[in-house]
């Protein structure tokens, strides 16, 4: 029998796709499970992946590190809703290793809140400084009906424990027509006065979902023009490494960003991939193009095969999406749910 030959992984160079763009940032969904609805995200009947196709942590933390050796300086941990997976927090002490050698800039999360209560002293405790909580209203009826099974109290007791917790906050809000676009206001306001961050987000057309897209589709520039009849917004160069586009709310002294997949995206300066939490790399969220990272990362102890997949997946990472909400474009523009790729 041959013994398999285990060649060493690939120089640290940077990732670069072939628009000269560096990849610094991933975002890892651990779950495809949610302990919400929402209904621009998911169906209220979803079919979930069965628990045996998920990577392991472990191998979350593999993928993960072979990313940081080629430049990742940002890991944003998603879902569905990350901290309902079983044993999450082993995947945050582990990666916070590489916060501590400074080889990684910034370890955070985005999460509906609904865990937060139980978990925000732990992250905080892992090093994590920063997360994003997606929030789209302040009445509790309304919350219900955009989740479906969500408890509005719940997630208030967790941004009360994040930011006991020390945790800086932004509140991701997507923007829904007839549904909460006549609480922008109230929503800059509160989340301004707790010192949190606001972003507005345009509806994505990922996945079937009950309601018509172009029911649910406000667009931002309409957005900003009806803010600015009650509030000044003053130009900011701040930035994350994601695709906000931020502004400082004068009266409130404030961030409130935009999120605009739509009317104007954020392709030009993209610095971010996707992993699921099946080892499937996407390379752009809007694109069905994807690679699979899973079975290299299984093939051999070695991160060899892992890091060839990867580099072969950058190389043909497209130049942008080319989202459409229109009542001629009916079916969505990718098929798959947000859930499975991660917010």
């Amino acid at each position: 029998m041959n013994t398999p030959v285990i060649r060493p992984a690939p120089a640290a160079a940077p990732l670069i796709d072939p628009f000269g763009r560096a990849i610094s940032y991933i975002r890892v969904s651990v779950t495809d499970r949610c302990d919400f609805r929402c209904v621009y995200c998911m169906s209220e009947d979803m079919n979930f992946l069965p628990k045996q196709d998920l990577l392991s942590l472990e191998e979350l933390d593999r993928l993960c590190s072979a990313f940081v050796a080629r430049g990742t300086r940002k890991i944003r941990i998603t879902g569905g809703e990350p901290l309902v997976r079983r044993g999450i927090m082993t995947l945050f002490r582990s990666l916070s290793r590489h916060l501590d050698s400074g080889a990684l800039e910034e370890l955070t999360v985005t999460t509906n809140g609904s865990q937060l209560a139980r978990y925000a002293q732990e992250l905080a405790d892992c090093g994590v400084k920063r997360i994003n909580v997606s929030l789209d209203t302040l009445d509790a009826d309304r919350f219900r009906a955009i989740t479906r099974w969500g408890d509005l109290g719940k997630v208030m007791q967790g941004l009360d424990a994040a930011q006991a917790a020390g945790l800086s906050i932004k509140i991701n809000a997507v923007a829904l027509k007839g549904v909460n676009d006549q609480e922008f206001p109230k929503l800059i306001e509160w989340a301004h006065g707790r010192g949190m961050d606001l972003t507005f987000i345009e509806v994505m057309p990922l996945g079937d979902v009950e309601a018509a897209r172009v029911d649910q589709y406000l667009p931002l520039n309409q957005v900003r023009a009806q803010l600015l009849d009650q509030f000044t917004l003053e130009d900011s160069d701040y930035q994350t490494g994601g695709p906000a586009r931020y502004v400082r709310v004068k009266e409130t002294s404030g961030r409130l960003g935009f999120i605009t997949p739509l009317t104007h995206n954020f392709c030009e300066g993209c610095n971010r991939v996707r992993v699921t939490c099946t080892g499937t790399l996407y390379m752009c969220l809007g694109q069905e193009d994807a690679a699979d990272l899973r079975t290299p990362l299984r093939a051999s102890e070695s991160d060899y095969l892992l890091v060839e997949a990867m580099e072969r997946a950058i190389a043909r990472k497209p130049k942008g999406h080319d989202f459409v909400i229109d009542r001629q474009t009916q079916q969505p523009s990718v098929g798959r749910h947000m859930s499975v790729t991660g917010g």
